[in-house]
């Protein structure tokens, strides 16, 4: 029963069209996913190359990381919207909140993974720290780095639909609103959309990974990610 009014709702053109169809939807919810990324990623990429290459404040660093991840996103999204007058900047905000942990875990942990005898070499060949930062560990790093934003990226699609509680747009409005009059094939049709952006996004970052890490880094990745670590992390550099 349930899949005949499913299909059917697909089928109804009026759900394609117009403010609320479901592709200006879909925009609206890729839309809030994207900024929402790109603005995390602005503040956890640098810090966590600070700190993983600097080795300061790395005990801060993930006492902050495992902070903002407790925090309850629906609640912390409407305070903000609240916050903000209704606009929309407090709802990215909030979503920006809830996709910094991942990126800057994963930038923390690619930088400090770097192998230390590579290091080591560059540092005998004279290079400066900057220059080992960016032509040792920013590349060793990639793969645990796009890891995090992957990550981020899923769970930010997954939670933009709280947007649409507080009264703005996204895959979201499906949810709300057939569950309001108790429409449960509007609701699945929103789940499933929402499954999909988020699978066809992931694959999306997939293939950019793919390109920008060469293959024996993503190999060597997936090998250290294979086996337990048995060193500590704790270390300064200049």
């Amino acid at each position: 029963m349930i899949l005949q009014e499913l299909f059917g709702w697909f089928g109804d053109p009026a759900h394609w069209q117009g403010p609320d169809g479901v592709p200006n939807r879909m925009l609206e919810h890729l839309g809030y996913t994207l900024l929402s990324v790109f603005g995390a990623a602005a503040i956890a990429i640098p810090l966590g190359l600070y700190v993983g290459h600097s080795g300061r404040g790395g005990v801060v660093l993930v006492g902050l990381s495992n902070a903002m991840r407790a925090l309850p996103t629906l609640g912390l999204v409407t305070f903000l919207f609240l916050i903000a007058g209704g606009s929309e900047a407090g709802t990215i905000v909030g979503l920006i909140v809830l996709a910094v942990p991942p990126i800057l875990a994963g930038t923390y942990s690619g930088v400090q993974d770097t192998d230390r005898g590579v290091v080591d070499a560059a540092r005998g060949m004279g290079m400066t720290g900057w220059q080992r930062l960016w032509q040792v560990e920013v590349p060793n790093a990639l793969p645990l780095l796009m890891g995090g934003l992957r990550n981020a990226a899923l769970q930010v699609v997954a939670t933009a639909s709280v947007a649409a509680y507080v009264g703005l747009g996204g895959l979201g409005r499906l949810l709300l609103d057939g569950l309001r009059v108790i429409d449960y094939s509007k609701v699945l049709a929103g789940a499933l959309f929402i499954a999909l952006l988020a699978v066809l996004l992931d694959l999306v970052l997939a293939g950019l990974q793919r390109i920008i890490v060469p293959r024996g880094l993503r190999v060597a990745a997936a090998a250290v990610a294979g086996r337990p670590k048995a060193r500590s992390s704790g270390r300064t550099e200049s």
